[in-house]
């Protein structure tokens, strides 16, 4: 097969990539060194991370000036999110570190109070143009998966000369992809953005540049029409093993993962790899895995979740998220292993973020402690320094307390529509640890801003009360996270039918929402959801668009 070469010398899920890259009949090399660039035919600079960590690794490692004469050179080209935004003069996110400055201009921050950032998930990369004809297959009705807080505006000037695909978030337009020559560069991962991802790739392996639309004009207007970020749908899947040793995919009825009959057996609802590819196919927007079993006495390396993600990711072309176990530990053979190290091995085996939970709780108490600062130690802030704060997902299990008035607790509470069993008028959220089963003194909204202020980059948002009810989400439970925040939140527990998505959508501003049981049982499936999203006027990605 014909060849790719890959940089990899920034943080990210690269496994991910080189499937795709092989899924589209081509074979990948890695570039070790320097002077592996100067045979290299097709090259491409994917990443995900921190701009200045990205540059300065590269600068350290003495790549930055053959990578410009590699470019001069006139061979294909191509860099993918960081990959992308080291070939602009510089970035906001650190300023005092250089870009290669292949690419006129300067990496925004999106503006926080009018949206969520990070700035993650499914959006438009439309080519600004009034012509029949795309950029690499890119096309205006797809949409790709994007995962940046940064982003270079299409308003600031120096692009003359420059083909660009563009995308709006809020009221901010910035480039989503780029192209001059032998240059092309996405700001999305075309790795994880399914069928249309693939094309774009394929595209540009092929060098196929510009590509027909049948007739379908690319217009400006259209564009505007046609831009915004996607209602997400999330599939998630708890694994853990059962009591014969094997890895299922199990659902409970508040955190309880065993059958009422059949002697107690853990719920065995389907093997994980073989339903996170039917979800993709169904039209998951992003596939998460919740690993409910510790496997304590297993070795780091031989992590049972590191070969589901492997033969997941061979096949799934959606972002996948790992969650459980990711804190610091101690091998089996007695060697000290750090989250982020775990962390690596999960990107390394297909993982584009990672989920913690009860040691979120632990680290945001151990903050409050220290005054409200920062310690650098944490899980999310290792993490998140590495790989930015995208990669990182909080995972936080919160249940009612109900109080008869705001002034019966120091907790932040809110004056519920559904009062308690005395009539209470007034809960606060508690947060827990060990699956639900510990609670601490410590409110959903204190663990929320704590975890922001460490790094995290987006909220899972469960429920224990919520869990296993298919009565829909806990839509005051949900705003009031929304409110005290401004990373992306991903609403969880209580989903049994489509109304419900169309109801945490409409009633509340959450970016995203997750449903398990409803698809593994298969009383619904994610397409039929989004089908009825898009029935409501929700906007929604077709998967089957390619």
């Amino acid at each position: 097969m014909p060849k790719v070469h890959l940089l990899d010398t920034v943080a990210g899920n690269i496994r991910s990539l080189v499937n795709a890259i092989e899924k589209v009949g081509y074979d990948v090399d890695w570039i070790r060194s320097p002077s592996d660039l100067a045979s290299a035919e097709r090259v491409i600079f994917p990443g995900v991370g921190h701009f200045g960590h990205c540059l300065t690794t590269i600068r350290k490692n003495g790549y930055a000036e053959p990578l410009k004469e590699y470019i001069a050179s006139g061979r294909p080209f191509m860099g993918i999110c960081v990959g992308m935004q080291a070939l602009f003069e510089g970035s906001e996110e650190n300023p005092s570190v250089e870009g290669l400055g292949i690419i006129p201009g300067q990496l925004k921050l999106f503006d926080s109070r009018t949206k969520a950032v990070p700035h993650i998930g499914w959006n438009n990369a439309a080519t600004r143009s009034h012509t029949d004809e795309s950029l690499y297959g890119l096309k205006p009705h797809n949409k790709y998966y994007y995962v940046h807080s940064y982003a270079r505006p299409t308003s600031q000037p120096g692009l003359e000369g420059w083909d660009i695909a563009s995308a709006r978030y809020g009221d901010e337009e910035f480039v989503g992809a780029i192209s001059k020559g032998n240059v092309f560069a996405t700001q999305f991962h075309p790795e994880k953005s399914g069928k249309a991802g693939l094309r774009v790739l394929e595209a540009f392996l092929k060098q196929e540049r510009i590509t027909p639309l049948s007739g379908v004009a690319a217009k400006i207007e259209e564009q505007k029409g046609l831009g915004g970020l996607t209602r997400r749908v999330i599939a998630c899947l708890d694994v853990r093993t059962n009591d014969q040793g094997d890895l299922v995919v199990t659902k409970g009825d508040q955190y309880d993962v065993r059958e009422k009959t059949s002697g107690g057996d853990v719920r065995n609802l389907g093997k994980p790899v073989e339903m996170a590819r039917k979800y993709f196919e169904d039209g998951a927007d992003e596939v998460t895995f919740l690993n409910i079993t510790s496997f304590r006495d297993c070795p780091v390396k031989d992590l049972p979740m590191l070969e589901i993600l492997r033969r997941t990711s061979e096949s799934v072309f959606v972002p996948l998220t790992i969650g459980g176990g990711i804190r610091d530990v101690v091998d089996t053979d007695g060697t000290k292993v750090s989250a982020g190290e775990i962390a690596t091995l999960y990107f390394k085996s297909g993982a584009d973020k990672v989920s913690i939970g009860s040691d979120a709780v632990t680290a945001a108490e151990e903050y409050y402690a220290r005054g409200n600062k920062l310690d650098g130690t944490t899980a999310i802030e290792q993490i998140s320094k590495a790989y930015g704060n995208q990669a990182v997902v909080v995972s936080v299990d919160p249940k009612r307390v109900y109080v008869s008035s705001r002034d019966a607790t120091t907790h932040n509470t809110i004056k519920t529509a559904f009062p308690g069993p005395n009539g209470e008028q007034y809960c606060w959220y508690q947060c827990t640890i060990r699956g639900g089963r510990e609670g601490r003194d410590m409110d959903v909204v204190q663990l929320v801003k704590a975890v922001e202020a460490m790094g995290a980059g987006e909220i899972l948002l469960n429920c224990i009360d919520k869990d296993g009810t298919n009565s829909g989400f806990d839509l005051e439970l949900i705003q009031s996270v929304k409110n005290a925040i401004a990373i992306p939140v991903i609403a969880s527990s209580g989903a049994g039918n489509p109304d419900h998505f169309v109801e945490v959508f409409e009633k509340t501003t959450t970016d995203a929402a997750l449903g398990a049981g409803m698809f593994h049982r298969g009383e619904y499936t994610v397409r039929q959801v989004k089908q009825h999203l898009a029935v409501k006027g929700l906007l929604v990605r077709d998967a089957d668009s390619a």
